[in-house]
């Protein structure tokens, strides 16, 4: 069911999945355009406003949105069949789409969830935090604004994450109430759990003999929860069943932790000028890591393992047979949400 009426709607295409390259960069342009409505609906004071501005329109690699239209766009493939058939009038899956809103619905998940990152990586970088000067190539949003106006800028992007899923914002149809409700429930224990997360990871940093389960322990939290919440919000919109719900939720944990596992190698074996932020922090804040647990060869092995877990809980529910080894490479040609996984796992920042 929709309520409310929004104004000055401007129909959204859905974004089909083609090709790895094009799906992203689509999903990335329509991002940024829905960043510019919110930012017009919102109408922030500067410099807050303009603190918002710099630091969602980085050079990020916006994983997390890629997560909920990637989930969006292979459940809604899996279930096409099903989908046309109980929706006799619709001319495909476009028309399904924009009328049951379900696709806008799926542009609200990963603003929100994007917002929320963003608004981690803000108060991560603070003097109090990390106290990072480097962020996405370009200065911390505390060097270019001042301290008070990124804590702020952190804030305010806190609450519109949540504020964007029901907020009637010009080009997005009407919110639909089901949809919003399931997403809340999935969105705000994660978010939840991100800041827990954060806080045991300094409460480990200089603590020595931390074990794997301690450290995985932080990790499901502070990175791994909104990579949950990011595919099960895009698998929400797209009317997952539940098997199809537990196969993404299983899928994110083992990527959300094989993330980290990445960020850890790369942070010892990659520049700053690639990272975009500063290599080697990890152990200047002597943070407990991976690669200082069981070193780089051996995290790699573990960050592999944990890709090939991952894609191997989306097979039975998300494509119609169990595909072997050498079929799972090939069915990145038409799953958003393999091809995705693939992406990751060759990422190098």
């Amino acid at each position: 069911m929709s309520v409310s009426s929004t104004p000055s709607i401007m129909p959204v295409s859905f974004i089909p999945f083609n090709s790895t390259e094009q799906f992203h960069h689509d999903v990335r342009a329509q991002l940024a355009k829905d960043i510019d409505v919110l930012f017009a609906y919102t109408e922030l004071p500067s410099p807050l406003l303009d603190a918002c501005r710099y630091v969602m329109t980085g050079t990020g690699k916006l994983v997390r949105p890629l997560l909920v239209a990637s989930a969006f766009a292979s459940t809604y493939s899996h279930n096409d069949t099903d989908n046309k058939n109980s929706m006799a009038n619709a001319d495909g899956l476009e028309d399904l789409l924009e009328n049951d809103s379900d696709y806008d619905m799926c542009r609200r998940a990963a603003l929100a969830v994007e917002l929320l990152h963003t608004y981690s990586l803000v108060h991560d970088d603070l003097p109090c935090m990390d106290d990072d000067e480097l962020r996405r190539g370009q200065p911390t949003a505390h060097i270019v604004f001042e301290e008070a106006t990124a804590l702020l800028a952190g804030d305010v992007l806190q609450t519109l994450a949540f504020e964007v899923l029901t907020a009637e914002m010009p080009t997005f149809a009407p919110f639909d109430s089901a949809i919003a409700s399931q997403l809340i429930a999935i969105f705000a224990p994660r978010a939840r759990r991100m800041v827990s997360g954060q806080m045991l990871d300094l409460n480990a940093e200089a603590t020595a003999g931390i074990s794997q389960n301690d450290l995985e322990a932080i990790h499901r939290d502070k990175t791994g929860a909104l990579i949950e919440a990011a595919m099960l919000m895009g698998g929400i919109c797209a009317g997952a069943t539940a098997p199809q719900r537990m196969a993404l939720q299983e899928c994110a944990q083992h990527i959300g932790l094989a993330f980290q596992v990445q960020d850890d190698i790369l942070d010892v074996t990659t520049s700053t000028d690639t990272l975009g932020k500063p290599a080697g922090s990890d152990e200047k804040l002597d943070k407990s890591t991976y690669v200082k647990l069981m070193g780089v060869d051996k995290a790699t092995s573990y960050a592999q393992s944990l890709f090939d877990d991952g894609r191997a809980a989306l097979t039975h529910e998300l494509n119609s047979r169990e595909l072997s080894s050498d079929e799972l490479d090939d069915s990145t040609d038409n799953d958003a949400l393999m091809a995705l996984i693939e992406w990751l796992w060759a990422r190098k920042k």
